[in-house]
């Protein structure tokens, strides 16, 4: 099979994980770097592959059979815009964009041209996502009831000295954490109608929340808690327990998610499973049946970019599309409303 060329956008820590798989991957080779910036010539020639300043220049020598942004949020649209001009299929980091109203813009002309665009929300191709979404959608746990989930981690002092933004409004855990989260609800439980949020900046100081405590409504009526902390010297967060990221210590212990229904609860990523064996016996005084749900883990990364090979050659459709990505950015502004005013924020 012939390869497909991918270009990468984007030299900071984000294009080069996506350099690495491409590296690795026996669809799909890396053919370009675009990045302006001094750092990239290192990157480019490591990799072997010519450097572009620009978009332009790129699509002027050639265009590749895919692209991947990587680059800041607030170059998505004009990006997107200008590769879907070009015609050439896109992998788009989260967040779809900088803002609901560019996200919107960018999802109307995506639609309306009928571009190639996958959404970078990498986690949707977890295999322990996947399994979940299996073992929901079985029965086995009876009507979902509710999920609590957790992202609770401690950013060094060092995180917030090399990017100062991040101590100020808009560099809080809400908008650069949050959205991972809301897209994994999302694919466990349905939409989300409605959101509440308390939000605390006292541990740090910053003018900018360092914890937050999150109501969520499915529609689907599930009920849903969140605790967000960037503070907390916790290991319940998704890097730190799915050990889908070797740059993180895990703890193959400890969950992030938990969803119960009637007949029985889900703990993710430890896929611990209790059931009732029968509906005459669910009583809290009734033993569970318990066992751990079976699974391959595998590097969502690696996936993302196969299933990103699919769709340039038109044999899947974005598993997270331009509409998911939108959703998703609405959801995390919804909360960072109800956050900062106290009220219940309908979505």
């Amino acid at each position: 099979m012939t390869q497909l060329n991918i270009a990468v956008a984007g030299a900071g820590m984000i294009g080069q994980a996506h350099i690495a798989v491409l590296s690795q991957s026996d669809r799909c080779t890396l053919s370009a770097i675009v990045d302006p910036s001094p750092a990239a010539v290192a990157t480019a020639a490591q990799a072997g592959v010519p450097l572009y300043p620009s978009l332009a220049a790129l699509f002027a020598a050639g265009k590749p059979d895919g692209i991947v942004l990587a680059t800041p949020n607030h170059l998505h649209l004009p990006q997107a815009l200008e590769c879907m001009a070009a015609g050439v299929p896109m992998l788009l980091e989260k967040p779809i964009a900088a803002t609901l109203a560019e996200g919107l813009q960018l999802q109307k002309v995506a639609e309306e041209t009928q571009a190639r665009v996958l959404i970078g929300h990498h986690r949707a191709h977890s295999p322990i996502m996947a399994k979940a979404r299996e073992v929901v959608d079985s029965g086995k746990l009876g009507q979902l009831v509710s999920v609590m989930g957790s992202a609770q981690f401690f950013k060094p002092d060092g995180y917030f000295a090399s990017g100062p933004w991040r101590t100020q409004p808009g560099g809080g855990p809400i908008l650069i954490n949050l959205i991972h989260e809301v897209h994994n609800l999302r694919m466990l439980c349905g939409d989300i109608s409605a959101v509440q949020a308390f939000a605390s900046n006292a541990t740090r100081g910053f003018a900018v929340e360092d914890t937050v405590a999150i109501n969520l409504r499915f529609a689907s009526g599930v009920l849903g808690s969140f605790m967000l902390s960037d503070t907390a010297a916790s290991a319940r967060s998704w890097e730190q327990t799915s050990q889908e990221n070797p740059a993180y210590t895990t703890y193959p212990d400890e969950d992030c998610y938990l969803l119960a229904g009637t007949f029985g609860s889900l703990a993710l990523p430890t896929m611990r499973l209790k059931t009732y064996p029968r509906a005459e016996d669910r009583s809290w005084w009734k033993a569970f049946e318990v066992g751990v749900v079976g699974m391959v883990r595998d590097d969502p990364l690696k996936r993302q970019m196969a299933h990103f090979a699919d769709v340039i050659q038109g044999r899947a459709a974005p598993l997270v599309s331009a509409r998911d990505g939108v959703q998703n950015l609405r959801v995390t502004e919804a909360i960072a409303q109800a956050a900062k005013t106290g009220l219940v924020v309908s979505i």
